[in-house]
């Protein structure tokens, strides 16, 4: 049965990874609905954050792959109830659009901020799940929505930080075999 899964995979910042990790789920016919990269919590390791929708037994094949890859140094899988998760979702406007007071109240009603004010556009942000971003889209819709873009998901383990001990291990395997 397909379900939602956020794959957390670190690797070396290393040109055309990206690529080659993309290539991987095209290869299976595997959709990615999102996917974000920055630096990690650990000083030249990158993140990938990704999500699928498919079954587990492919989801860990995937990740196996993912791991076989020269660049990444691990890679894990967890269900939607594992992670604390968000997306960010920027907004513009017309510069007139606060004539309208029922826009302040969507605005407030939602959550979000106001970013920048100009004569000729405003820009508001809100921050997430997906279904909230994109309903407070189909409510400034109406209103001349000029803009909209929303970030891939950005998505951090509810259990331990498995990254950090998975390269303490690695650390101490390491001192191990030179000790001996």
């Amino acid at each position: 049965m397909k379900k939602q899964y956020t794959l957390s995979v670190f690797t070396e910042n290393q040109i055309g990874l990206l690529n080659r990790v993309s290539i991987l789920f095209t290869r299976r016919h595997i959709n990615i609905e999102s996917i974000t990269a920055s630096e990690s919590e650990v000083a030249g390791i990158h993140r990938y954050t990704i999500v699928i929708s498919e079954d587990e037994d492919l989801v860990k094949k995937v990740v196996g792959q993912l791991e076989k890859q020269v660049d990444v140094i691990k890679a894990f899988y967890h269900t939607n109830d594992q992670v604390v998760f968000q997306e960010i979702a920027l907004y513009k406007l017309s510069g007139d659009v606060f004539r309208n007071e029922s826009v302040e109240k969507i605005i407030r009603t939602h959550h979000a901020r106001i970013l920048a004010v100009e004569t000729e556009f405003t820009i508001l942000e809100k921050t997430g799940y997906k279904e909230e971003t994109q309903a407070l889209f189909e409510k400034l819709e109406p209103y001349g929505l000029l803009e909209f873009v929303r970030s891939g998901r950005v998505a951090i383990s509810k259990p331990m930080k498995k990254f950090n001990n998975y390269l303490e291990e690695v650390e101490k395997a390491s001192q191990l075999l030179i000790n001996q």
